[in-house]
């Protein structure tokens, strides 16, 4: 029993290794773990929203189509 325990320094790149590797690891279990669900997550802020974006393009394309000299759609 008479064995030497040798004491190795750990490097700095070794020692940044560690935590990063746990980092990647988790990084492919976590996706996995949270599910979507196909139902649509429409809340009414987000319909006024697309509302008035809707809105402005078609007064946007009303504006060009006047200022080409074309009838508005």
């Amino acid at each position: 029993m008479s064995e030497e325990i040798k004491s190795e320094v750990m490097s700095r790149r070794r020692a940044l290794s560690l935590p990063l590797l746990g980092l990647a690891a988790l990084s492919l279990t976590v996706p996995t773990m949270l599910t979507v669900s196909d139902a649509e997550a429409q809340t009414a802020g987000m319909q006024r929203r697309e509302t008035r974006r809707t809105a402005r393009q078609a007064g946007r394309q009303t504006r060009r189509a006047v200022r080409r000299g074309a009838s508005p759609q």
